[in-house]
C-alpha cells in the first residue's frame, strides 16, 4: 500500500484539504489497531491532543513547517521528557526520561506529533528485534518474517503506515538493515552530524540517530531538522555541503566471491548496476584490501563499548534491582535476571577483549585496523561519489530462524558495518523484491558529510527501480 509523503500531507494541511487532527487520528487509530508489536507504547489521547494543539497553533500563527502536525514515532532508546524509555529492556522498564534528546527537541520545535515509542532489540543489540524483552515485532510485508533490527519497530511502523516517519539509531546497520527488510528508506548520517545527547549509548563511537521514511525526500527533510552541532554533545559538529555529483560509483571487488549472499539479492544488485549505467553512471570494481575485515573490527569495538556503557546498570547506580540478601548478590542477580541473553553475551565478550593480556591482542589491533580501513575508503571516495553494495546479504528471514545461531545473525551486518566504524554516512534504498515479495535494498556509503550526494543518488534509484 502506498502512503502519502511528508510533502503531500503538508500540502493537504496547508490547503485545507485535511486537518492536523484528522491526519493524526488516522495514523493513531491504525497504530492502536495494529498487531505487529511495532509500538512499545502509544501515547495517551490526552498527550496527543496537547501536541496537536501546539501544532494547530503554529499553523494558525503562520509558523508551521513541512513537519508540523505530522505523526512520528521514536525508537525506545531516545529520551522524551516525562515519558518512559526502556531501551527494549526489563532493566529500564520503569525509567522515565528527565529530559528530551536534542533530536526530539528539534522535532518538537517543528511541531511534530510524537505518537509513541517503538520496539527494538534490547539496548540496540540485535538484527531482528527478537532480542526485545517485550516480544518480537513482525514484518508488515510478511508477518512470519523479522523486520530487522535493532530499529525493527521503527521500520515496521513506517512500512505499515502507523506513522509518517520514525527515528531509529544505527550502530552497525540498525537503521539501514531493517529499512531494507521492510522496504523503506533508512539513513545513517555522518557520525557527529546528529547529536547523541539523549540517546542511550550502546557503542559511543558508533551510534548515530537517523530517519526512517517512505522516500528519500522524506529522509532528507527529517535529517535537515535534526542535524547540527549541539553544546550537550562534544562529538557533534556542523556539516559542510557536498560537492557536485561525479556520477562515478565504486563496488568493492569480490563482494560475491565468498558466497553467503542470496542469489536473488545478487541478481537484483547487478540489475541495479546495469540501470545506473544506462543513467550515465560509471561503475568500477575497486580494491579495498581490508574492507572485508570491517565486520570483525566492528564486533570487537562494539562488544568493548557495550561492556563499558552498561556497567552502570547494576541495580545500585541505575536500573531496576533484583531483591537479594547481599551486595554481591544484588549485582549478579540484577544483571542476570534483567539483562537478556544477547546483552549478557556481549558484555562478557567485551569484558574479555578489554581485559589485561587481551587488550593489545584484540582491542588495540581493532583500533589500528579501523584507521587502515578508513584511509582505504577515503582514498577511493576521492574519485567516486559513493561505494555501492547490497544493504543486506539476505532478505528478511523467518522469526526464530537464527535465534540459536548468533554468529549467523552477526554476518547479516556484512555490508553495513564499514560505514559505522569509519564514521561515514550510508543510505539504504528499496531496489526491488524477491520472487516471494520480500523487499531488497541497495546501499550507498559516501564520504564524510556527503549526505546531499547520498540523497541525490537515492532519488536516482527511486526513479529507475
Amino acid at each position: 500500500m502506498e502512503y502519502p509523503t511528508i510533502e503531500q500531507l503538508h500540502n493537504k494541511i496547508i490547503t485545507g484539504e485535511t486537518t492536523i487532527k484528522v491526519v493524526v487520528k488516522e495514523y493513531y487509530d491504525r497504530a492502536k489497531a495494529s498487531d505487529l508489536n511495532a509500538f512499545r507504547e502509544i501515547y495517551s489521547e490526552e498527550d496527543i491532543a496537547e501536541q496537536v494543539a501546539v501544532a494547530e497553533a503554529m499553523l494558525k500563527g503562520g509558523t508551521a513547517t513541512v513537519l508540523t502536525g505530522l505523526p512520528i514515532a521514536i525508537k525506545d532508546n531516545i529520551l522524551f521528557a516525562g515519558h518512559v524509555v526502556s531501551g527494549g529492556s526489563k532493566m529500564l522498564e520503569h525509567y522515565t526520561a528527565a529530559y528530551s534528546a536534542t533530536a526530539i527537541e528539534k522535532l518538537k520545535a517543528q511541531g511534530v506529533v510524537i505518537i509513541g515509542r517503538v520496539n527494538m532489540d534490547e539496548f540496540a543489540m540485535g538484527s531482528s528485534t527478537e532480542n526485545s524483552a517485550y516480544g518480537v515485532t513482525k514484518n508488515p510485508v510478511d508477518t512470519s518474517k523479522v523486520p530487522g533490527g535493532s530499529s525493527g519497530g521503527s521500520a515496521a511502523a513506517v512500512a505499515a503506515g502507523l506513522c509518517v516517519a520514525a527515528l531509529g539509531s544505527d550502530t552497525g546497520g540498525s537503521i539501514r538493515q531493517p529499512a531494507a527488510f521492510c522496504g523503506i528508506v533508512g539513513l545513517l548520517p555522518t557520525y557527529g552530524t546528529v547529536s547523541r545527547h539523549g540517546l542511550m549509548a550502546m557503542g559511543s563511537s558508533l551510534d548515530v540517530i537517523g530517519p526512517m521514511t517512505h522516500t528519500v525526500a522524506d529522509a532528507e527533510a527529517l535529517y535537515k531538522v535534526i542535524k547540527g552541532q549541539d553544546k550537550y554533545d562534544s562529538t557533534s559538529m556542523a556539516s559542510p555541503e557536498s560537492g557536485p555529483l561525479k556520477k562515478r560509483l565504486a563496488v568493492p571487488a569480490g563482494i560475491f566471491a565468498n558466497g553467503g549472499v542470496d542469489s536473488e539479492i545478487e541478481k537484483n544488485f547487478k540489475n541495479t548496476v546495469d540501470k545506473l549505467k544506462v543513467e550515465g553512471f560509471t561503475i568500477d570494481e575497486v580494491e579495498l584490501p581490508h574492507y572485508a575485515e570491517a565486520l570483525a573490527v566492528y564486533y570487537i569495538l562494539m562488544f568493548a563499548e557495550v561492556s563499558s556503557n552498561l556497567a552502570r546498570l547494576d541495580g545500585i547506580r541505575y536500573g531496576d534491582r533484583a531483591e537479594s540478601l547481599s551486595i554481591n548478590d544484588v549485582y549478579g542477580d540484577t544483571r542476570g535476571a534483567l539483562f537478556g541473553p544477547e546483552v549478557r553475551r556481549r558484555i562478557l565478550v567485551g569484558t574479555y577483549v578489554l581485559s589485561h593480556g587481551y587488550y593489545d591482542a584484540y582491542y588495540n589491533k581493532a583500533i589500528a585496523l579501523r584507521s587502515i580501513i578508513r584511509k582505504e575508503v577515503e582514498t577511493v571516495l576521492e574519485h567516486y561519489d559513493a561505494i555501492l553494495t547490497p544493504t543486506t546479504p539476505t532478505p528478511a528471514f523467518n522469526i526464530g530462524e537464527k535465534t540459536d545461531d548468533p554468529v549467523s545473525m552477526y554476518l547479516g551486518d556484512l555490508f553495513t558495518v564499514p560505514a559505522n566504524i569509519i564514521h561515514h554516512p550510508g543510505i539504504s534504498i528499496p531496489s526491488g523484491k524477491s520472487s516471494t515479495g520480500l523487499p531488497f535494498g541497495v546501499q550507498f556509503i559516501g564520504a564524510r558529510f556527503a549526505e546531499d550526494t547520498l540523497f541525490e543518488l537515492g532519488k536516482t534509484i527511486e526513479n529507475i527501480r
